[in-house]
């Protein structure tokens, strides 16, 4: 609805002077920012500034004696809108209203309207002054932080929902697979009968496979709690040198099944980093696997740290076939498996490196990786010294 003010009170008193009726002129004239002019009782338009010949693209003589109506889209003139306002300022003196106006070349533009009732010292109407200002600029933008605000809560929504999916169909998939990893351990322990050699052999390929798919399922459910901000960190000093014995030892029997060799320089016991121990050993566990899965028979992965001044680094270097240049940044990406050579499948979900650098981050560290195709690379995990945090 417009917004209509109460009609300005009429001053008394003597005439304005020629000095004044000059400067009124021009300060009419010298607006451009504005349209200004005024309409006779009937509507029609009986002056034109310089201010309404830029807003509306029609030149003073082509204009005047016309009806205001022709500012006026075809919808608005139907329903009488021209008729109400001026019938609107003559009962309380003026009428505001915003909405779409027509220039000469029928382009639209959003207009603010004041539409001011002119009375002479007798009471009597002698005409309208009718100012006009061009918001179609404010309006856009109004418009676009109201989309920009819809299509941000849109993502907000169907990333809560997507959350939510994982972590209900990682919670509802790892009951029945924890249940067939320990009837496959009880059958393989004899108790419900003897065992035969080849039995064993489908009951390891069993607990195997089930280990894997609960792998996958552990990192969606790590991934959707990262995402909903549920996860917690515990800090405290995190010795790398430990870290890196524990995964080496984990990761032992994978490396040994390819004849890859695991390699840990020496690493100084004052390589210490305030973290969440847990979260930090499953960083480098992501690294070291990923490095032993991707690097060929026979190759070699080295697992070293360094300190600095305000942090400690790790780094997990390959001699598997590298990363394409243009395929750097994609692999910290959720769900993308590249499988280093873009042809050969496997296993997981492409989620390990997105949720170790997710963690990194969150404990106000990175993850990041450099590589040449055909030579292998180097992922390297920083994270903030317990010195360096301690002393801050």
């Amino acid at each position: 609805m417009p917004n209509i003010g109460s009609p300005p009170a009429r001053e008394s008193g003597p005439p304005p002077s020629p000095h004044a009726t000059e400067l009124y002129r021009l300060l009419v004239e010298r607006v451009t920012d504005y349209a200004i002019f005024a309409l006779d009782p009937g509507g029609h338009i009986v002056s034109w500034n310089p201010g309404a010949q830029r807003l509306k693209g029609y030149l003073a003589h082509e204009i005047i004696g016309k009806h205001f109506s022709i500012f006026y889209p075809e919808s608005d003139r139907r329903a009488g809108k021209t008729e109400w306002e001026l019938e609107v300022a003559m009962d309380v003196g003026r009428v505001e209203d915003e909405g779409w106006r027509l220039r000469k070349d029928g382009t639209r533009f959003w207009a603010n309207v004041v539409i001011t009732a002119l009375r002479d010292d007798d009471g009597r109407l002698v005409g309208f002054a009718k100012i006009t200002r061009d918001l179609t600029e404010r309006m856009e933008a109004q418009e676009r932080a109201i989309n920009d605000a819809r299509r941000l809560a849109e993502v907000e929504g169907l990333s809560r929902a997507k959350s939510q999916f994982l972590a209900s169909m990682s919670h509802e998939l790892r009951t029945p697979l924890n249940a067939i990893g320990g009837y496959a351990e009880l059958i393989e322990m004899g108790l419900g009968g003897s065992v035969s050699e080849q039995q064993r052999e489908y009951l390891a390929r069993i607990r195997s496979s089930q280990q894997h798919l609960l792998r996958i399922i552990n990192d969606l459910l790590n991934y959707s709690r990262i995402e909903s901000g549920k996860l917690t960190y515990e800090q405290e000093k995190v010795p790398l040198r430990a870290v890196i014995d524990a995964v080496a030892s984990m990761v032992g029997p994978q490396a040994a099944g390819k004849n890859i060799t695991v390699e840990t320089p020496p690493c100084r016991d004052d390589v210490i980093a305030l973290a969440d121990r847990l979260k930090v050993e499953q960083i480098v566990l992501n690294l070291v696997t990923n490095a032993v899965k991707f690097t060929p028979p026979t190759g070699r992965v080295t697992v070293a740290c360094q300190s600095g001044e305000d942090q400690v680094k790790l780094t997990v270097a390959d001699t598997g076939p590298g990363i394409p240049g243009d395929r750097i940044d994609d692999i910290f990406e959720p769900f993308v498996q590249l499988g280093r050579s873009l042809s050969s499948g496997h296993e997981g979900a492409g989620l390990g490196l997105a949720i170790s650098r997710d963690l990194a981050r969150a404990m106000d560290g990175d993850v990041t990786v450099e590589s040449t195709s055909g030579k292998g690379a180097t992922f390297t995990l920083t994270l903030p010294t317990a010195a360096a945090t301690r002393h801050a």
